[in-house]
């Protein structure tokens, strides 16, 4: 075949393709990120008629006998993954430095080979006495895992091909480099030349894959965004890498839902799940402090009860301070205004912080109302019981509106104690009396306000 090298610019966010360079990617809108690479050109071959792709067939003629999925005996992540390990499936792991994603695939390998599993351990980035030393803070291995430092993935699809593993770790992808492209490891075309080559053997081999991805400071995977698009689960670390908590989020799923979580905790002995992450979400609460609100959430199926926490100051500023830790900053402005256009409170003179316990980032509406709550009692200075729970969302008109599985979380809400839920009117009427728990119905945020006023109403 004729080969021939050229220059192409490519996007470091999205991977966008240009023979020029140019400030904004059309692709993705981003300035400044098109990079200069050289890439080597191939002249396209007739297909023979024994390579040529097979026919189509009828949608009624596929088997649709369901896989065995591999346990990792590990709930939280068998959780995330939609049920445990799909064989042939590729999934990427992303976080932070220093988060725990060689530590969380180290076990996984460990849980694996255990099983008589034969697990490949790759590292691009760690000597061999590097793994061992963590690994003897985990624990026990057995035989069946075997260790290798390259990265070049030449060598690596050899070895693969020849082992035939069933389950590889990559660690990490922006290490390994193709001889044939000549640009340096972890740009836009080794990056996507490597993840292509690793797709290949986990479909062709049926070899389960696991990737390591660094991340930029955005907090995306760095490489081109089709690398998301190629895998197919992508896992996402979050969490302080100071602290102990670490939470294990499913962003893309092929194989199962992308709104569930895992919940970890980082020890001596690596990480330990926490099967019921509402008691730690809730520990520590302070007693008789105003803004200070419980509140619920869904992540997947599973509800999670989390501290929801506001501090309203007056300010000397001519603009006061808006800050939000752990949900969107425009929504915690969005609600502030609410307030103070229907209930009259006076949020242009103060300063106010928003703060979600427990380092977890939530996006649902339905903890709009416990951040109102928590406002109007930082507000007014008035604390709220310890066992009352809120949760709904809150209109622009001040209106407070139905959440989903509203009956889960009341469910949760009475098997940790509490005795008292605010929640939408409408779900009250859903759900019912519920033993032992008392729910108040509101229709506005002025309702609510009354609550935390002492001025209860009977519904």
């Amino acid at each position: 075949m004729a080969k021939g090298k050229t220059t192409v610019f490519f996007c470091q966010s999205c991977g966008y393709e240009s023979a020029k360079w140019m400030g904004q990617c059309p692709g993705c809108r981003q300035w400044n990120t098109f990079v200069e690479e050289t890439v080597e050109k191939t002249s396209i071959r007739k297909i023979t008629k024994e390579k040529a792709a097979a026919g189509p067939v009828c949608l009624s003629s596929i088997d649709m006998a369901e896989e065995a999925r591999i346990s990792t005996h590990m709930g939280e992540l068998d959780r995330v993954l939609g049920g445990g390990i799909v064989p042939g499936s590729l999934v990427l792991v992303g976080g932070d430095p220093g988060i725990g994603k060689s530590t969380l695939l180290l076990q996984v390998c460990r849980e694996l080979s255990e099983d008589g599993r034969n697990v490949l351990y790759i590292s691009g980035e760690e000597s061999l006495k590097q793994i061992k030393l963590r690994a003897a803070r985990i624990g026990s291995f057995s035989d069946s895992l075997r260790l290798l430092c390259e990265t070049n993935l030449e060598l690596i699809r050899e070895l693969i091909r020849k082992e035939k593993p069933q389950t590889v770790i990559i660690d990490s992808i922006q290490t390994m480099y193709h001889e044939e492209i000549s640009s340096a490891p972890g740009s836009v075309s080794q990056v996507r030349e490597a993840t292509s080559v690793l797709m290949q053997l986990a479909k062709g081999l049926g070899i389960t894959i696991f990737i390591v991805g660094h991340v930029t400071k955005e907090g995306t995977v760095a490489g081109p965004r089709v690398l998301e698009h190629m895998v197919d689960t992508v896992l996402y670390f979050e969490g302080d890498r100071h602290a102990s908590y670490r939470i294990l989020r499913g962003v893309k799923n092929r194989f199962g839902s992308t709104n569930e979580i895992g919940v970890f905790e980082m020890r001596e002995n690596g990480l330990m799940e926490v099967e019921n992450p509402s008691e730690y979400m809730l520990e520590g609460r302070p007693k008789e402090a105003s803004g200070s609100v419980t509140a619920c959430s869904m992540e997947g199926t599973r509800p999670i009860l989390l501290e929801i926490q506001a501090l309203v100051c007056h300010s000397t500023l001519a603009m006061p301070r808006r800050t939000a830790a752990g949900m969107d900053y425009n929504r915690v402005n969005l609600l502030l205004a609410v307030l103070e256009k229907r209930l009259n409170l006076h949020l242009s003179n103060s300063d106010v912080y928003v703060n979600i316990a427990g380092g977890l980032r939530i996006s649902e509406p339905a903890v709009d109302l416990g951040v109102v709550l928590a406002v109007i009692s930082s507000y007014r200075d008035k604390p709220i019981d310890e066992k009352v729970l809120a949760f709904g969302e809150v209109g622009l008109s001040g209106e407070v509106r139905s959440v989903s599985q509203a009956g889960q979380r009341v469910q949760e809400a009475k098997k940790l104690g509490f005795t008292t839920i605010i929640l939408p009117q409408v779900c009250r009427e859903q759900i019912g009396a519920v033993e032992g728990v008392q729910l108040l119905g509101v229709r506005t945020v002025a309702d609510a306000m009354g609550l935390v006023s002492g001025r209860q109403k009977e519904n």
